[in-house]
């Protein structure tokens, strides 16, 4: 009779080494905080310290909202603190497998590079990592071991000009060396291009943090040993699909996989890459150019003109329609959101159509959404 299936040969736990980052409160105040980051960092930690990675192999960097005492020592998630992590400490360690774990506020810059606020970040001067930078890094020979990653990211994605900073992110690149093919790298984001990722306040955690440390809790027996991403992240995609579906978040997370024989985004199991959905903005920018009398500047013109003058002033304006759309919408979310509905009502006014009022309101909704931050989004 045969026997059962013997489990697959485990990593050796010295071979590891984990930087993991939850950053619940910021220097820029109340207004930023977001229970949860630190509390699923410390549920991170504790998972690979039982899988036998040793304490000095993993860098615990947080900043708890109170109430929340971690029972753990932790070193502060400031930008110099992290900054000599990833780009003198980590890039030093001897061994094979790295796991980055990051929880909390993040934003996509003009550039569309994902930058990860840090615990001393006001809104003056947000300091952050610029995480594709680090990617960039930690796959060349500025990093010669630690050739087998996995970088997990709990963080929003929004638009930097949806937020309507007053003055854009400064670059903040790390050093970068030359690119090798001795790594393999794969990335999991929580949001999706251009998607705020949901928080639950109420019981301390971020819900694709929630998922990710709920399958791998499954998969407890071959940590330290990284998940076949092909396998692991079907898994997540149907979960974060549920709450999707239940109204408790938009988010669509993505997998990236870089290695010397693949780099691709990887579709879930069994089914072919879908086409990348349309951003919250873009979504909106197409719900309005349905509508013909969009496409018309003297038309367009007549909608602007019956929105009230104080926002209507401050909109850049341009001669195409697509472009001066995408301006509008952007001008009235950073001015004041609610004047988005009645740009709405100002449309539907002229033009009643059902269904195109339909698609426009959802999608106002969701682009609305995008450009808020309430203590359930990061």
């Amino acid at each position: 009779m045969k026997g059962p299936e013997p489990l697959p040969a485990r990593v050796d736990p010295a071979r590891v080494h984990a930087l993991i980052v939850g950053v619940e409160a910021y220097d820029a105040g109340p207004a930023w905080d977001l229970p949860g980051p630190a509390r699923d960092a410390v549920r991170f930690h504790r998972m690979l310290r039982d899988s036998g990675v040793s304490d000095d192999r993993l860098r615990l960097h947080l900043a708890p909202l109170a109430p929340y005492t971690p029972d753990v020592p932790y070193a502060p998630a400031d930008q110099a603190t992290l900054r000599r992590a990833l780009v003198r400490e980590l890039p030093t360690a001897q061994g094979e497998i790295l796991w980055v774990w990051w929880g909390g506020h993040g934003v996509l810059d003009r550039d569309g590079r994902l930058r990860l606020f840090c615990e001393d970040a006001t809104t003056a001067d947000k300091l952050s990592i610029d995480l594709d930078s680090a990617l960039a890094r930690y796959a060349g020979d500025a990093v010669p071991a630690l050739t087998r990653q996995l970088w997990i990211v709990d963080a929003c994605e929004t638009f930097e000009e949806v937020l309507g900073f007053r003055e854009p992110l400064p670059p903040d690149a790390l050093p970068v060396g030359r690119p090798n093919l001795a790594h393999q790298q794969t990335v999991l984001r929580a949001a999706g291009r251009g998607r705020a990722a949901a928080n639950d306040p109420a019981r301390g955690t971020g819900l694709f943090s929630d998922v990710l440390l709920g399958l791998l809790s499954d998969r407890a027996a071959v940590l330290p040993e990284l998940p076949d991403p092909e396998e692991l992240f079907p898994a997540v995609r149907t979960r974060i699909a549920a709450l999707r579906d239940a109204g408790r978040t938009l988010q669509h997370p993505e997998i990236r996989l870089q290695s010397p024989e693949r780099t691709e985004v990887l579709p879930p199991a069994g089914q072919p890459a879908a086409p990348r959905q349309a951003s919250p903005l873009q979504r909106a920018v197409e719900a309005l150019l349905a509508y013909p009398l969009m496409g018309d500047p003297a038309e367009r013109q007549t909608v602007v003109g019956a929105l009230a003058p104080r926002d209507v002033g401050m909109l850049a304006r341009h001669t195409k329609a697509r472009t001066d759309i995408a301006n509008i919408l952007t001008g009235l979310a950073r001015r004041r959101p609610e004047a988005l509905w009645e740009l709405f009502d100002a449309v539907v006014s002229v033009d009643d159509d059902p269904d195109l009022g339909q698609e426009l309101a959802q999608a106002l909704r969701e682009f609305e959404a995008t450009g808020r931050r309430p203590r359930d989004q990061k």
